[in-house]
């Protein structure tokens, strides 16, 4: 194989996504009311963040109209919840890396739903700073290829100011840098491009695979655990998804 295909893995976070909508909206919720509340406005103009909030919101298909209901409240003193934002580290079974990213109101309640998850499924929680190397910040915007020309897409990408573009199997992967990520999007989507898929990541440097077929299971419902999780906003991992058939 010539790499790995992280197309896979995102048709498989977007088909868990379809499925469970109300919970992914109330996360993104969350995620948007923090945003405003540690940028200090409600402006995406000013706010960078919330800005990359959005366009993460929009590309889970949230309403305008909720976003900027949770913007307005989140604004004024309707919601006196204070989340914190706490980031654990730790491997999963075959030694996978696993990256998750919570905002909670109770950091005892969270930690230790994540130390059990580890634990279950047959891995376990380290210490900060014990995976996170083997990962690097980037805003990925993922378009569907459809009838678009290659070319057109990457110097479309490329003048907006992408440090990177490649094509993966029915869609093209537009890379960034954390800073650029709010301006590239907004420069490709007032050209009429929509994404499937449009956040800022964290993107292993390699990816392991795993061929045992207990490990396998046990991988995918400790995925499956952490992101049914209410506090866990964001999982990123190494682990080189098998492709899943079609099903209707």
């Amino acid at each position: 194989m010539s790499g790995h295909s992280k197309w896979s893995t995102i048709k498989q976070k977007k088909a868990k996504i379809d499925g469970a909508r109300a919970k992914i909206f109330t996360k993104i919720g969350r995620e948007l009311a923090v945003a405003v509340r540690d940028g200090g406005s409600a402006d995406p103009a000013v706010n960078s963040k919330l800005r990359d909030c959005i366009a993460k919101a929009k590309a889970n298909n949230v309403p305008n109209e909720n976003i900027e209901r949770i913007i307005k409240k989140a604004s004024g003193e309707g919601d006196a919840t204070k989340y914190e934002a706490i980031t654990y580290e730790g491997y999963g079974p075959g030694g996978i890396a696993v990256i998750v990213e919570t905002l909670t109101d109770n950091r005892n309640r969270t930690a230790g739903d994540v130390r059990h998850y580890f634990d279950k499924f047959g891995g376990n929680m380290g210490t900060s700073g014990c995976v996170s190397y083997l990962f690097s910040q980037k805003g990925l915007l993922v378009l569907e290829r459809e009838d678009r020309n290659e070319d057109e897409v990457m110097e479309a990408a490329l003048e907006a100011g992408a440090s990177d573009f490649q094509a993966d199997g029915d869609v093209f992967e537009i890379f960034t840098e954390p800073d650029d990520f709010g301006a590239v999007n907004e420069e490709l989507t007032a050209k009429g491009y929509e994404f499937v898929s449009a956040e800022v990541e964290m993107i292993p440097s390699t990816y392991t695979a795993l061929t045992d077929e207990e490990q396998i299971t046990k991988m995918q419902r400790l995925l499956d655990m952490l992101e049914d999780n209410d506090d866990v906003q964001n999982v990123w991992h190494n682990w080189e998804m098998p492709e899943e058939p079609n099903e209707d």
